[in-house]
C-alpha cells in the first residue's frame, strides 16, 4: 500500500497494478484518506477510508477515475470528510436512498402481505383501487419521491369519473397504505404525504327504507316468485338488518335457538358477532323447509350451496311491486329506521347491525317524517306566540274549578288539560321494566307484520 503524492500524469500513465497481485491501493499524501484502487484488468477508481460512528473502519468508493480528475476527487473527499466530523454520513444517506421501495414494489412486498392475513376485501385494494388507479401513475416512484401534489393528481383525476365516496376510498387506502409504511421503518420514509388532504364531502348517501305499505306490496310480490327461498331470503334480511352475503351463507349449526342468537363468524369486519333472534326470526326459521344433511338455511335447490346471487328473482319480485329503486343493501337501512322508529338508542342499532364505529350507523338512523312530525308538535306547545290562543286559553283557565285548573296549569300552553303528558319512548329508562320482563329490542317483525308463507310456492 504505497503512500505516494498523487497526480493526474501518474495516475493516467504510471498507476499500474503489478502482474502478481490482484489489485493496489495508492494512497495520496495531501488528502488523509484518499486512495486510489488499481486492479488488474486496468481499472481504477477512487476510494475514502474513514472510521465510521462506530469507529469501525471502513471504505467507501468516490467514483471511477475514468469519470472523475484528481482535482474532483479530492474536493469530494475533503467534503466528505467534513460531514464526518459534524456527523452526517454521506455514504450511509447514499446506501439508505438505494434501499428505498418504489411503490410498486413495497405493496407487492410487503403491504398486500400483510392485509391478505386479515382483510376479506384485500382484492378490491390491490385490483380494483391500486392496480387500476394509483399504481399506473405512482408505482416506479420510490415512497420518498412521492409527494403530496402526485398524490392530489391522481384523487383529483379519479375524482372526475367516480362519486366523491369512491374516491374517498382510494384517498383512505393510501393515507393506510403509507402509514404501514411508516409504522414499519421503511427505509427514507419521514413522513405520509397524504397528510392534509382532505377527504371530498359525500352527497351520495340515499335514505331509502320501506313503509308498511310497500313491506305488505314487497311481500305479496315475494310469495310469487319461481325462487322458493327468495320470500324467506328477504324476511330474514328485514329481519335482523344482516348483511346480503351473511344472510345467504348461514347455517343451522350458527342457529342457537335456545338461546335465540345467531353466530356470524365471518363477515365485514372480520370479526365474529351475534345477532338476537326475535320473535318473528323464530316464527320464520321453524316454517322454513329444511334439507336433511345440508348445512345452509338458503341453498340452491340446484347445487345444495349458497346461492351466489338472488338479483334476477329479487329484481323481478321489486318491479311487480312498484319498488324498482328498492335495493337489497336498502332493507339494512329499513330495520336500522324501524328500530330508531321505535324510540331505541343509536347504541342499540350499532351492536344489531354489527358495526364497529357508531358514526356508520348514524346513516342507517333514519326517522321516518311521521316521527319527526310528531318531535316538532311536542315541542310547539311550549311556544306561547299566538295572542288569540293565550287568550283562549286563559278563559278557559279561568271557567275551570279550582282542583281541575292547578292540574291543568301543569300541563304547557296549548296542551289538552283532558290528556296525560306522555315522554317518548326514547327517554324511558330500561330500568323501569318489570325485572323478569325481557328487555329485546323490538325488531322489524314488530312493524313490518310480515310472515313468511307455510310451505313452498
Amino acid at each position: 500500500m504505497p503512500s505516494v503524492n498523487l497526480t493526474q500524469h501518474f495516475i493516467q500513465h504510471n498507476a499500474v497494478c503489478p502482474p502478481e497481485k490482484t489489485r493496489t491501493d495508492y494512497y495520496d499524501e495531501k488528502v488523509v484518506g484518499l486512495s486510489l484502487k488499481v486492479l488488474a484488468s486496468g481499472h481504477k477508481a477512487y476510494y475514502l477510508r474513514y472510521r465510521d460512528s462506530r469507529a469501525k473502519q471502513v471504505e467507501r468508493k468516490l467514483g471511477s477515475a475514468a469519470s472523475l480528475k484528481l482535482s474532483e476527487a479530492r474536493q469530494l473527499a475533503q467534503e466528505a470528510l467534513a460531514k464526518l466530523a459534524m456527523g452526517n454520513d454521506p455514504f450511509e444517506q447514499r446506501r439508505t436512498l438505494r434501499d428505498v421501495p418504489t411503490l410498486a414494489a413495497f405493496i407487492a412486498s410487503a403491504y398486500m402481505p400483510h392485509v391478505k392475513g386479515y382483510k376479506r376485501s384485500w382484492d378490491t385494494d390491490e385490483c380494483l383501487l391500486l392496480r387500476n388507479h394509483v399504481l399506473p401513475t405512482l408505482g416506479k416512484l420510490h415512497l420518498d419521491e412521492i409527494k403530496r401534489h402526485h398524490l392530489i393528481e391522481v384523487f383529483s383525476h379519479h375524482r372526475a369519473s367516480h362519486k366523491p365516496g369512491s374516491t374517498n376510498r382510494v384517498i383512505i387506502l393510501c393515507r393506510y397504505v403509507f402509514n404501514c409504511a411508516l409504522k414499519w421503518e421503511v427505509a427514507g420514509l419521514s413522513r405520509n404525504p397524504t397528510a392534509g388532504i382532505e377527504l371530498y364531502p359525500e352527497n351520495n348517501q340515499r335514505e331509502r327504507y320501506l313503509k308498511e305499505d310497500e313491506g305488505r306490496r314487497l311481500f305479496r310480490a315475494l310469495e310469487a316468485s319461481q325462487n322458493p327461498l327468495l320470500t324467506y331470503i328477504i324476511a330474514m334480511l328485514l329481519l335482523t338488518g344482516a348483511r346480503k352475503r351473511e344472510v345467504l351463507t348461514a347455517q343451522w349449526v350458527d342457529i342457537d335457538l335456545e338461546q335465540r342468537r345467531w353466530r356470524i363468524e365471518f363477515n365485514k369486519t372480520g370479526k365474529t358477532r351475534h345477532v338476537p333472534l326475535s320473535q318473528g326470526m323464530l316464527s320464520l326459521l321453524a316454517k322454513l323447509p329444511r334439507i336433511d344433511g345440508n348445512a345452509y338455511l338458503f341453498p340452491n335447490p340446484k347445487t345444495g350451496k349458497p346461492f351466489l346471487t338472488i338479483f334476477n328473482s329479487w329484481n323481478t319480485a321489486r318491479c311487480q311491486a312498484g319498488l324498482g329503486d328498492v335495493r337489497i343493501h336498502d332493507l339494512r337501512h329499513s330495520f336500522a329506521s324501524f328500530v330508531i322508529n321505535q324510540g331505541h338508542s343509536l347504541y342499540e342499532v350499532q351492536k344489531l347491525l354489527g358495526h364497529t364505529q357508531v358514526k356508520t350507523t348514524q346513516r342507517y338512523a333514519h326517522l321516518s317524517h311521521d316521527s319527526l312530525l310528531l318531535a316538532a308538535d311536542s315541542a310547539s306547545g311550549s311556544v306561547p306566540w299566538d295572542r288569540e290562543a293565550r287568550a283562549s286559553e286563559e278563559t278557559h283557565q279561568s271557567a275551570l274549578p279550582t282542583p281541575e285548573r292547578a292540574s291543568a296549569g301543569d300541563q304547557p300552553p296549548g296542551a289538552d288539560p283532558g290528556t296525560q303528558a306522555l315522554r317518548p319512548a326514547r327517554q324511558i329508562s330500561i330500568s323501569e321494566a318489570p325485572a323478569d320482563q325481557a328487555q329485546t329490542p323490538l325488531l322489524a317483525c314488530d312493524v313490518l307484520r310480515c310472515e313468511p308463507p307455510s310451505g313452498d310456492k
